[in-house]
């Protein structure tokens, strides 16, 4: 299509004595096009008001499969084909939903920022960062927790990213900030979320995060897939922590930068003035935050009470939180559930308790052995010798207990063994 300014210049050409074939050269248009804006004698747009096409008629139900399908005009042609007997390019069905692309567009890049009330919501993240500890490049995993109305948040460091390290983590803001949140925003890590399509609506819960959440009386949320947006504040939370907690420092021991963080946090975070709601922290919390939290009423610990699933390694144990629990040697390599109950570890299979165990401090490296547990792979001579010289109960012995006993053979001829067993 042609301006109104060459139009026009069409004009004055052939008014000046140029020929058409001369002015269609100039101008580079075809000579028809140049007959048909003088036959005009004046520039017109073209119309398309009056235009017939196969989607007339269409529009609504256009707009309907164009969201239902997140904006996928491919599908939207093969359903009209499917459901309407239309057989169109992908160019007109582009051509169609232009509009509604752009709208779109603008809706996921915009954000609205949403304020939680007091007591409402707690963000909950974990971030990754290299840290010198002891002279030595060391990856920390930083959890950082953030209250949604007043952001006075708790930070603990751990070796890894796991479920008991959320759970942990959760339980100790509960006690610090003495109540519970109605909510607890996560992201959807596979430790607490199982499955999320928010879009049809699916939400599966891990079931013991689901558990703990119970116990603690909160509603679990999980942030939209890879819209961080949804979390923002804990996002920005654990990138504050990155900037102004750890960048720059060298520790010496773990216990150190521990040390650091919290005094970091009382001192500096909780006292700094927010960049969004221009008060302190710790002031905000206490001033409207700690009343509308949900009491703690002297609950106990959800985790003195855990179950979950272990495999049975060749040398007959199990190893939980740290330490090492042994089994009847004819379970090597299966599954077994663990649960830690009253300062137990009671280990079952097929809902039929096979080892009871007293409770160990945790990451002490013992070992638990039950004498049974190992019959037909120890001598017999050597398990007596060995609760002859210590002082276990109930047929218990340390392992180190038997390695001083007189073995005949070294435990990796035994554990070989029942490898081949199994």
């Amino acid at each position: 299509m042609q301006t109104p300014e060459e139009v026009l210049v069409m004009r004055q050409l052939l008014e000046r004595g140029w020929s058409r074939r001369r002015i269609a050269a100039e101008l580079g248009i075809s000579r028809n096009t140049l007959d048909r804006y003088l036959r005009l004698g004046e520039w017109q747009a073209y119309s398309s008001a009056n235009r017939s096409g196969q989607l007339d008629g269409h529009r609504e139900w256009l707009q309907q499969q164009f969201e239902q399908h997140h904006g996928n005009a491919e599908v939207v042609r093969q359903e009209l084909l499917k459901q309407k007997g239309i057989e169109v390019s992908l160019r007109t069905v582009e051509r169609a939903v232009q509009a509604w692309r752009e709208a779109l567009r603008q809706s996921r890049q915009a954000t609205v920022r949403y304020e939680t009330p007091a007591g409402k919501q707690l963000q909950a993240d974990f971030g990754e960062l290299w840290v010198p500890i002891g002279g030595m490049r060391t990856k920390v995993h930083i959890c950082v927790l953030t209250l949604g109305y007043s952001r006075r948040q708790l930070i603990r460091v751990y070796r890894h990213q796991r479920q008991r390290h959320w759970l942990q983590a959760l339980e100790e803001a509960f006690r610090v900030w003495g109540g519970v949140p109605e909510q607890v925003l996560v992201d959807n890590a596979k430790a607490l979320i199982t499955h999320h399509n928010p879009r049809a609506g699916e939400l599966v819960i891990n079931p013991v995060f689901a558990a703990f959440a119970r116990h603690w009386g909160f509603t679990p949320k999980a942030c939209w897939p890879s819209r961080p947006q949804t979390k923002g504040k804990d996002e920005r939370g654990v990138g504050y922590v990155k900037r102004s907690g750890i960048a720059g420092h060298r520790f010496d021991t773990w216990g150190q930068m521990e040390g650091h963080l919290e005094w970091w946090n009382r001192e500096i975070a909780d006292l700094r003035i927010h960049g969004t709601t221009g008060e302190r922290p710790l002031e905000r919390f206490e001033r409207g935050e700690a009343a509308a939290l949900l009491g703690l009423n002297g609950k106990p610990s959800y985790l003195a009470e855990q179950e979950f699933s272990r495999r049975v390694a060749k040398d007959c144990c199990v190893q939980v939180e740290g330490n090492w629990y042994s089994v009847p040697a004819a379970l090597v390599r299966q599954n077994v559930t663990v649960q830690i109950r009253d300062q137990q570890v009671l280990i079952r299979q097929g809902g039929r308790i096979v080892a009871r165990h007293s409770r160990q401090a945790a990451n002490q490296r013992s070992r638990q052995v039950i004498a049974g547990h190992w019959a037909g792979l120890v001598p017999q001579r050597a398990i007596e010798a060995a609760q002859a010289g210590s002082s276990t109960h109930a047929g218990v012995v340390e392992l180190d207990a038997v390695r001083r006993s007189s073995l005949a053979r070294p435990l990796s001829d035994y554990a070989a063994v029942v490898a081949e067993v199994g």
